[in-house]
């Protein structure tokens, strides 16, 4: 049964609003000041990391939250909501939806992605489970475990998928994610354009995540000069 979350999302926009610390916007203030203009420019939800910065886009926009805690631990490679502490806040959080990775890398202490969707659920039997993935293998392993929906953005972020990207060969890996799942397929990563998340969405996307295109100036600023130096 699909969560009432996802019928509220159906072909819709979801914005990734985030800043990591080494980046110029990092902060709650600023990211809730983001989310109130993606909200403004037509936004049916955000992406938000961390607990302040949740609790902060909560209090300017009442969109849907899909909470993630990135953080990086020595023995693992998963860095997107990695264990049980980092469920635990963004649950506490108020997101509406939690988002974990759901690829096949051994975890930090070697925790179990079952043992995590547990907590949470556990912590609020309300919250939609996202799972982000980067195989069709682990978008099947994902359904099987009873998350509510899979998203494409680890894809590229892995040993396995280095260098691949969701729009590769118009969206071929989104159609057959489509073609072989019955829980929604959430297109996100280097979707930089409006046509590519139209596209998206006609090969099969449930609903569309852009973040960097967006809400990342130094990155926009970036292929403007890139595009302007290839022609001198």
């Amino acid at each position: 049964m699909t969560h009432p979350l996802l019928h509220q999302w159906k072909d819709q926009l979801i914005v990734s609003c985030q800043a990591l610390e080494d980046e110029p916007l990092h902060s709650s203030f600023i990211m809730g000041r983001m989310a109130l203009a993606a909200k403004i420019g037509g936004a049916a939800g955000i992406r938000a990391n961390s607990y302040a910065d949740i609790v902060e886009i909560k209090q300017h926009v009442a969109l849907p939250v899909v909470g993630i805690r990135k953080n990086v631990y020595e023995d693992s490679d998963v860095f997107i909501t990695p264990t049980e502490k980092e469920v635990k806040e963004i649950v506490d959080s108020g997101a509406d939806m939690l988002a974990l990775d759901a690829t096949n890398r051994m975890r930090p202490n070697d925790e179990k992605i079952d043992t995590l969707m547990d907590t949470a659920r556990g912590r609020n039997k309300e919250i939609a489970l996202m799972a982000d993935i980067s195989t069709i293998e682990e978008a099947l392993s994902a359904e099987e475990k009873g998350f509510d929906c899979v998203s494409t953005t680890l894809l590229g972020y892995t040993a396995a998928t280095r260098n691949q990207a969701v729009a590769d060969n118009d969206f071929a890996f989104l159609e057959k994610l489509h073609q072989n799942l019955s829980i929604p397929v959430v297109a996100e990563g280097k979707i930089t354009t409006p046509e590519m998340a139209r596209r998206a969405l006609a090969k099969g996307a449930h609903c569309v995540v852009v973040g960097g295109a967006i809400t990342r100036p130094q990155l926009i600023t970036h292929s403007f000069y890139k595009a302007i130096n290839k022609e001198i």
